[in-house]
């Protein structure tokens, strides 16, 4: 039997972990993971008792051809996966300096810095997300302070997770 390596491990939490995402718009999930360890998860989706995004909670999401892909994000009330596995860290007294985040999309500028903010040292990523091209340079900038870097994991099938005795489809 093979076995994943801890960023392939991990990274397959995270496509687990985002089956329970409800946002309308893309599907997220995310890892911390510590000393080898899970130490939180986060999928995005609206805050508790909001109304989940597919039930109409978020307005942008229940009115997309109003609201263009990229604009109107001030209407949307969905937490990222990345601010969520900080959040149910916080909500627990789980320490997240010195972590690695495995996420199945590549943090937004908001993310990023709430992260480097966290002492998180490293950012794995599955799927790449760019910013509006006038600000590319700054997001470049900003994930630079990083300790440990930002890189984009290369799977054979980015939508597979790891089970007992091999790869399985993702639900």
């Amino acid at each position: 039997m093979e076995r994943p390596g801890w960023d392939d491990y991990f990274m397959g939490i995270a496509i687990a972990v985002r089956a329970r995402a409800n946002c309308m718009g893309k599907r997220v999930g995310a890892v911390l993971a510590r000393e080898g360890r899970v130490v939180s998860t986060g999928y995005n989706g609206t805050p508790e008792d909001a109304g989940n995004c597919i039930e109409g909670g978020c307005r942008r999401c229940a009115d997309s051809d109003t609201f263009p892909s990229g604009t109107a994000y001030d209407l949307c009330i969905c937490v990222h996966a990345e601010q969520n596995a900080l959040l149910s860290a916080a909500r627990f007294g789980i320490a997240t300096e010195g972590a690695t985040l495995y996420t199945t999309t590549r943090p937004c500028f908001g993310c990023t810095k709430e992260l480097l903010q966290a002492k998180i040292a490293a950012v794995v990523y599955l799927h790449d997300w760019a910013p509006d091209a006038r600000l590319t340079d700054e997001y470049r900038r900003i994930q630079e302070n990083f300790r440990g870097g930002v890189r984009q994991l290369q799977l054979d099938d980015p939508d597979a997770v790891w089970a007992a005795g091999g790869r399985e489809r993702a639900g």
